[in-house]
């Protein structure tokens, strides 16, 4: 398993990924257990998409850009998604825990999504903390390569996807958790 590690970060490293990144990767990988097994940690940050998306409440537009400088936990779900309504509350919880400046779970309706139906969905599963965000036309979903739901993907304060999970997850285990406060802590001991 160390040799694997050693050689991923080697390869990170080589193909031009930033020395950040390679403590990225290097953080995750073993902290990974149990759903946090479906996390795919990518050998290099990919880009990710300049689509806007639709504010909650009629607030505007932004894009994943207006997030630069923190890790995000993007999750991309829809009212009508069973997994979906198991997941929010663990990704609420995660939001309680460590949201701040150096982290963020942002979540973002894909598709048809009534205003009315995901404030519904919200109250139904005692959400109160997460943004009722929008991708009616799927534009950032469809750029994001998002088919299926949910989908989370990790991005990191340069904007970068790291990894992905398809599927919902337990994002309140303690794996989970580990891994945001590790990668949050990284962010204190490099400034």
């Amino acid at each position: 398993m160390k040799k694997r590690l050693i050689a991923a970060i080697y390869t990170a490293l080589a193909l031009g990924a930033s020395p950040s990144f390679a403590a990225d990767a290097e953080t995750i990988l073993p902290l990974r257990s149990g759903d946090m097994k479906k996390l795919a940690v990518h050998d290099t940050p990919k880009a990710t998409s300049s689509a806007a998306f639709n504010l909650a409440d009629d607030a505007g537009r932004a894009t994943l850009a207006d997030y630069e400088g923190k890790y995000v936990l993007v999750n991309f779900w829809a009212t009508w998604c069973a997994p979906c309504r198991k997941e929010m509350p663990h990704l609420s919880e995660l939001q309680a825990e460590f949201g701040g400046d150096n982290f963020e779970v942002l979540t973002i309706a894909t598709g048809r999504n009534s205003p009315q139906g995901i404030q519904k969905f919200f109250a139904e599963t005692g959400i109160t903390n997460l943004p009722r965000h929008q991708d009616p036309k799927q534009e950032l979903a469809s750029q994001m390569g998002i088919f299926g739901l949910p989908i989370t993907v990790l991005i990191d304060p340069e904007g970068r996807e790291i990894a992905r999970l398809r599927g919902d997850a337990d994002w309140a285990s303690d794996s989970a958790k580990s891994i945001i406060k590790t990668l949050i802590d990284s962010m204190d001991t490099a400034s």
